[in-house]
């Protein structure tokens, strides 16, 4: 964990807040209300570091509009999370957002069900790691918390690994919990030592979020729908402040 690190070592996580669910609200109706962007622009107002969203190929939430109207309209840096579709990469190549992170997607989910396969889709994703690098735009890769899959992303040229922090969120037993902390907190410890800057998320909300804010090589927290959730009765803003303070508590005793 953090015992015995330098004050630079014990900053917080950064906090990316991902805002596709105010656009499934909003989809619902096909309306204008409520806009993504609006709520992006308060997340910012309580502290979030940076802006997530994902353009799905069904256009289930997020829509391309919106990508470029968030491109133009927050003052941090907003990550686009997208597959390896030739439409979706067409988007973020021509909106040129601040980083793309690349994930699995399957039409029939729900949310993102684990991390991609980078071993199987090897020549595609460099290729792509060349393409989005070429546009000064940075690339991370979703991967579940295995050491083949930190050194496939690694060697493909990602600069940044998302750790899928779904199973750990899932665990029910203490034991199964702690099992999958350890195996995060080795995966993170692999990643940084190839060079990777190391994000985790999936799953995390108020209950569990800070265990993980707590590993000391995860540089970066992506959480969407648990703060939309909170949302709900506290108001956009107040959640990701009281999201903040968590992160910035440390572990759960």
């Amino acid at each position: 964990m953090r015992s015995r690190a330098s004050s630079a070592e014990l900053a917080p996580p950064r906090l990316g807040v991902n805002v596709d669910h105010i656009a499934t609200v909003r989809q619902a109706r096909l309306g204008d209300s409520p806009d993504p962007v609006e709520a992006a622009l308060s997340c910012v107002r309580a502290g979030a570091d940076h802006i997530v969203c994902h353009l799905r190929e069904d256009r289930r939430h997020v829509q391309p509009r919106d990508v470029e109207r968030l491109r133009g309209a927050v003052n941090v840096p907003l990550n686009l999370e997208l597959s390896m579709a030739e439409d979706v990469v067409a988007v973020a190549l021509r909106l040129r957002p601040y980083s793309v992170t690349v994930v699995p997607e399957r039409r029939q989910e729900l949310t993102t069900e684990g991390g991609l396969d980078i071993r199987r889709h090897l020549g595609r994703l460099k290729r792509l790691v060349e393409q989005f690098r070429s546009q000064q735009i940075a690339v991370s890769i979703f991967i579940d918390p295995i050491e083949e899959h930190v050194a496939a992303a690694a060697n493909v040229g990602a600069g940044q690994v998302e750790l899928h922090t779904g199973r750990y969120a899932r665990a029910g037993a203490p034991a199964q919990r702690k099992a999958e902390l350890a195996q995060l907190q080795r995966a993170a410890r692999q990643a940084k030592r190839r060079g990777l800057v190391v994000a985790a998320g999936h799953g995390l909300d108020y209950h569990n979020v800070r265990p993980v804010a707590a590993l000391r090589d995860v540089a970066e927290l992506n959480i969407g729908f648990s703060i939309v959730a909170r949302a709900v009765f506290v108001g956009i803003e107040q959640a990701v402040r009281e999201m903040r303070a968590l992160i910035r508590r440390g572990p759960a005793r």
